[in-house]
């Protein structure tokens, strides 16, 4: 570790809480429905759509109502988006001619967008058309996120009300944070991200010549395309020289901005933000990992300004913050460190164990191991998903970094407003632990936490948990799940829980070495997706309109203050103690033991 390495994450975390305050002061204007600036140029555009979808923007909605309209809107979304990948051979913006998705990858897709998990088990340049990446997956970039936004303000209210019955429109806080929050942050960002050289553009790919050709060995295949085999049936091949290579383009950095900004994280290319038309330079890396923690973050203090209180949301940033910056630079000694079993030559041509230079495979030389590590732990925290790196070549103890984070149950930072609000629910478990402790009804915000709070509670700490270990535990007993591994021992088995924390944790990193373009990882993946979200927002309003009929509680000298020093050590405590004992067992199976079998 060095202090140049320190020094980049430093100024990254500085920036960022830099912008906390004001972002998150816009935030709760938005959503309280404040006029200010914005409206006398966004508020007729809004109001238009309001009368042609005809809502009514000021009627409220009681949870159940509120949660339907969620639900309906979604189901829409995901089935328009799987329409577009199984007929967009025959739409237009289509200038490379591909073809029709596979229904079970279309699913697969349309459930991993719908859920903002941006889980991708298909390359973008050579699967998807222009039309399906702008009118199918960058909509629902921003539809998604608004909806996990939506849901956290709804929860809000439900803390600041008091003996309410409704907990707002779905509708309007669905347009507002789409119209007023998403958009106007989008655009700016892409403003941002081409002059970096992000590109984008309707023109078709661009061949290139190389500069000194490259043999390689070619497929052989018959009439049909198919691969002829062998006297061993393996793949016949036969020597090739290249000269030119395609180079794919296209509308990314309207694309890359909300993935980032929206905390979704799909790729509008096969290796995400370590291509270098997704990610040129230095600055575009650092402005697109800000990016992916800045609506997260301010949303902490959109919490404290709602609930009338900006303490509470500096406390609850605060332990997200010491989370992140406790794995960081573990993952970091871990990267540095490298393999224990290369062998370097000192100065004086002494033998030394470890990797000179540190771990530098699967990694961006223009970004470096910090830049690589930071992005890591930042995408897995913010169940964003983005990479510039290969996990998978990661270290064991550096790649168990950005899998116990989304482990974690994404509430260091998370998605947009999906992350706060799995957040606020550590909060409640604190504070029925400090409750249990002394032997008082524990109470959050002035409400009082009851017994079917706490029921909502679980649901959204335990469905999680089941479906990730659950689906595990079927691919490493199946073969249709252990066909697909490509790497033997523990790291195979990494690789499966890798992949099921992600889609569990609507997150989309991968480990990779992992064959997911199979119908039983499509199917069972789109399964987890959509329960990982839906399951627990439908509880997460069911709190909300809970707590929202509650009458508020003055505090009192047995009142636990959430706003402390020692409130924050107790939360991240909590943070820390269910999700160790809920997946060290498999933690150990995977990288752990892989570490001491290095």
């Amino acid at each position: 570790m060095t202090l140049n390495s320190f020094g980049q994450i430093g100024l990254f975390i500085a920036v960022l809480l830099a912008l906390v305050k004001p972002l998150g002061w816009y935030i709760a204007r938005v959503y309280e429905g404040q006029a200010f600036w914005p409206d006398k140029v966004l508020g007729p555009l809004e109001r238009l759509i309001y009368r042609c979808c005809g809502v009514r923007q000021h009627d409220e909605m009681a949870w159940k109502t509120y949660a339907a309209a969620m639900l309906v809107f979604n189901a829409a979304g995901l089935v328009v988006l799987y329409a577009l990948q199984r007929l967009q051979g025959f739409l237009p913006l289509n200038p490379e001619g591909l073809g029709i998705v596979s229904a079970d990858l279309a699913f697969n897709t349309a459930a991993s967008f719908t859920t903002n998990t941006n889980w991708q088990a298909y390359g973008g340049e050579s699967t998807l058309s222009y039309l399906t990446q702008m009118l199918g997956l960058t909509v629902q970039n921003f539809v998604s996120a608004a909806t996990g936004m939506a849901i956290l303000i709804a929860l809000i209210r439900g803390l600041a009300r008091r003996s309410a019955t409704t907990i707002g429109n779905f509708w309007t806080d669905l347009v507002r944070g789409t119209l007023y929050v998403l958009l106007p942050l989008s655009l700016f960002w892409a403003l941002l991200l081409v002059p970096q050289g992000v590109v984008q553009t309707f023109h078709s790919y661009r061949t290139a010549t190389l500069l000194q050709p490259i043999g390689y060995a070619k497929p052989v295949t018959d009439v049909t395309g198919q691969p002829v085999l062998d006297d061993r049936g393996r793949p016949r091949t036969e020597p090739a020289t290249a000269t030119e290579q395609l180079l794919a383009v296209g509308p990314a950095a309207s694309q890359i901005a909300i993935k980032q900004l929206g905390t979704n994280g799909g790729g509008f290319f096969n290796v995400n933000s370590a291509h270098p038309f997704e990610n040129a330079t230095p600055w575009s890396n650092f402005i697109e990992v800000l990016g992916i923690l800045l609506i997260p973050a301010a949303l902490c203090y959109t919490f404290g300004a709602m609930v009338g209180d900006t303490r509470q949301g500096w406390s609850v940033l605060a332990a997200m913050t010491i989370l992140l910056i406790c794995f960081v630079p573990f993952g970091l000694w871990a990267e540095q460190s490298g393999n224990p079993s290369f062998v370097a030559l000192e100065i004086d041509q002494q033998p030394r164990e470890g990797q000179a230079g540190g771990n530098m495979e699967g990694k961006e030389t223009r970004f470096g191991i910090a830049n690589s590590v930071l992005w890591s732990a930042v995408t897995t925290a913010a169940s964003n998903g983005s990479v510039n790196s290969m996990h998978d070549s990661y270290a064991p103890l550096g790649g168990l970094v950005p899998l116990f984070l989304m482990q974690l149950g994404e509430v260091v930072f998370g998605g947009v407003g999906s992350g706060l609000y799995g957040m606020i629910v550590f909060a409640i478990v604190a504070v029925f632990v400090a409750g249990l402790m002394v032997g008082r009804t524990p109470e959050y915000l002035g409400k009082k936490i009851e017994p079917y709070e706490m029921k909502m509670v679980s649901l959204l700490i335990l469905i999680m948990p089941l479906v990730v270990l659950g689906l595990t535990a079927i691919a490493v007993v199946t073969e249709s799940g252990t066909s697909s591994i490509l790497n033997p021992g523990a790291h195979g088995f990494s690789e499966i829980l890798y992949a099921y924390t992600s889609q569990g944790n609507n997150n989309g990193s991968a480990f990779a070495g992992l064959n997911v373009n199979t119908p039983f990882y499509s199917l069972t993946g789109g399964i987890a997706m959509l329960i990982s979200r839906f399951w627990l927002a439908i509880p997460t309003l069911a709190l909300a309109g809970s707590l929202a009929r509650k009458k508020f509680v003055p505090a009192g000298p047995g009142t636990l203050p959430t706003h402390t020093p020692l409130f924050v050590a107790l939360l991240v405590g909590v943070i820390l103690l269910v999700g160790g004992l809920t997946f060290l067992p498999a933690l150990a199976l995977g990288p752990i033991v892989e570490h001491f079998l290095m």
